[in-house]
C-alpha cells in the first residue's frame, strides 16, 4: 500500500505540474541598423513576446533583401525581410542570383506603400513639354536622372520602368542626359543643387529627403500609365499605387505609379507550428508593429494576408484561413 501511495503521489505531481510555456528564440535578417527594417524587427520581437513571454527575435543586420533571401535559402537564418520585387527576381533566378530560389515562404506582408516617385524640376518639365513619365521617351528629353545605388531594388525597378517605355541609360546619354546612381540623401542634394532634373526612387510619401529636396526647387510629379504599371508588375511583382492628391504642395492631382512592399519571410523547412504561431502573434499584437513608426499605422491583418508573389508557409496560411483572412 505504501508503494502504491508513493506511485500515486508521483503521478499527481506529474499531472498537476504546469505545462512549460512555449517560447521562441529566432533570428530575423533585415538591412542596415537604424532604418525602418530594424524598427520592424523590434515590432516583430515585441509581438512574439506578447504572445509567448520569454521569446526573443533578434534583429541581424545584413545587405538587405537580396542578401536575406540567400541567408534563408542556405539555412543561416530562420526569418528575414525582403521586398516583393526581390522575391520575384529570386524565383526567376535572375541577377544577383545564379539559380532560381524556390524555398522562400511568406509569413506576413509588412507594408506595400513604398511608391516609385518621379519628381522633376518644373523648369525642365516646362521646357521639354513633359507631363507624364512616358513623355520622357516621346520627347527624347536630355534628362539628368538620379536613381538609387546600383544593386538596390529601387534602381532595378526604375530600370524596368524605363525599359517599359523603351528607354535605356545609353539612349538618355545620346539625348544629352545622364543617369546618376546615388543614395536617397545624395539624390536630394543633387536635385537641390540643380545637378539633376529628375528624382526617381522608392520612398514613403512625404519622405523627409523629398520634402527637403523640393523646398527650394519648383517641382512637378509625373504620373505613370496603367500599361507601364501592369508590365512592370508582371515582371517584378510590384503593385499599383496612387499617391493621394495634395500629398505635396506641388502635386494637386492623384499620381499613379508602382510600389515596393516588404514581406516577412521564412523557408519551407520551418515547422508548421512555429509559422502558425508567428502569424497569429503578429496579427493578435499588430499594434506592436504599428507603433514602431508612424508610417506603419496603415498595417492591417488583411494586408498581412495578401502576399501574391510567393506562397505562404502552410502554417501561416492555416492561421489566416482560420481567421477568415484567406480562402
Amino acid at each position: 500500500m505504501k508503494f502504491i501511495s508513493i506511485v500515486f503521489a508521483a503521478l499527481l505531481c506529474i499531472v498537476g505540474a504546469p505545462a512549460k510555456a512555449q517560447t521562441y528564440t529566432l533570428v530575423l535578417a533585415g538591412a542596415s541598423p537604424g532604418g525602418l527594417w530594424s524598427l520592424l524587427g523590434t515590432g516583430v520581437d515585441r509581438a512574439v513576446k506578447a504572445s509567448y513571454p520569454g521569446s526573443v527575435v533578434t534583429y541581424q543586420t545584413s545587405g538587405g533583401g537580396f542578401a536575406n533571401i540567400n541567408l534563408l535559402d542556405t539555412g543561416k537564418v530562420p526569418l528575414g525581410l525582403a521586398h516583393d520585387a526581390e522575391l520575384k527576381i529570386g524565383l526567376a533566378g535572375d541577377k544577383p542570383f545564379n539559380h532560381p530560389i524556390k524555398s522562400i515562404r511568406a509569413i506576413a506582408y509588412m507594408y506595400d506603400w513604398g511608391p516609385m516617385q518621379l519628381i522633376m524640376s518644373k523648369s525642365f518639365a516646362d521646357q521639354h513639354g513633359i507631363k507624364t513619365f512616358e513623355d520622357i521617351a516621346k520627347k527624347k528629353a536630355p534628362v539628368r536622372v538620379a536613381l538609387n545605388r546600383r544593386g538596390n531594388i529601387a534602381e532595378a525597378v526604375a530600370m524596368r520602368m524605363f525599359a517599359a517605355i523603351g528607354v535605356t541609360p545609353e539612349e538618355i546619354e545620346k539625348w544629352g542626359g545622364k543617369v546618376i546612381f546615388a543614395a536617397s540623401r545624395e539624390q536630394g542634394d543633387l536635385y537641390k543643387d540643380g545637378r539633376v532634373d529628375l528624382l526617381f526612387n522608392s520612398l514613403f510619401v512625404r519622405h523627409g529627403s523629398l520634402l527637403q529636396a523640393t523646398q527650394s526647387v519648383d517641382s512637378v510629379m509625373l504620373p505613370v500609365s496603367d500599361a507601364v504599371i501592369a508590365k512592370v508588375g508582371e515582371e517584378m511583382g510590384v503593385k499599383k499605387f496612387v499617391i493621394p492628391a495634395k500629398s505635396y504642395d506641388f502635386q494637386p492631382d492623384p499620381m499613379p505609379t508602382t510600389t515596393l512592399g516588404a514581406i516577412l519571410v521564412t523557408t519551407e523547412s520551418l515547422d508548421e507550428k512555429t509559422a502558425y504561431d508567428l502569424a497569429k502573434a503578429l496579427n493578435k499584437n499588430i499594434d506592436k508593429i504599428q507603433g514602431v513608426h508612424k508610417s506603419m499605422k496603415a498595417l492591417t491583418p488583411e494586408l498581412m494576408a495578401s502576399v501574391k508573389v510567393i506562397p505562404y508557409h502552410p502554417g501561416a496560411a492555416r492561421f489566416y484561413k482560420e481567421a477568415g483572412l484567406m480562402k
